[in-house]
């Protein structure tokens, strides 16, 4: 399990300037919701920005912390 802060605190490290919001969606800390607003998006296909998020998170992703994660991601 994982706090949404974390999840938080390490999209914002990577994508620097992001507005980034983490919901945990089912109360259990393994079933979120990210939503990412970061300039760095434009010009990035969906999947590229996705790959981007999904690679920020790959540690948490990898060891089971997260479990299935919703993304959304915004050109700001």
């Amino acid at each position: 399990m994982i706090e949404p802060e974390e999840i938080q605190q390490m999209l914002q490290t990577r994508f620097d300037g992001a507005e980034v919001t983490v919901q945990d969606m089912t109360g259990t800390r393994d079933h979120f919701e990210a939503v990412i607003v970061w300039p760095g998006f434009r010009g990035k296909s969906l999947i590229d920005q996705h790959q981007l998020v999904n690679g920020a998170l790959s540690g948490p992703l990898n060891d089971g912390r997260i479990h299935a994660l919703k993304i959304k991601t915004i050109v700001s």
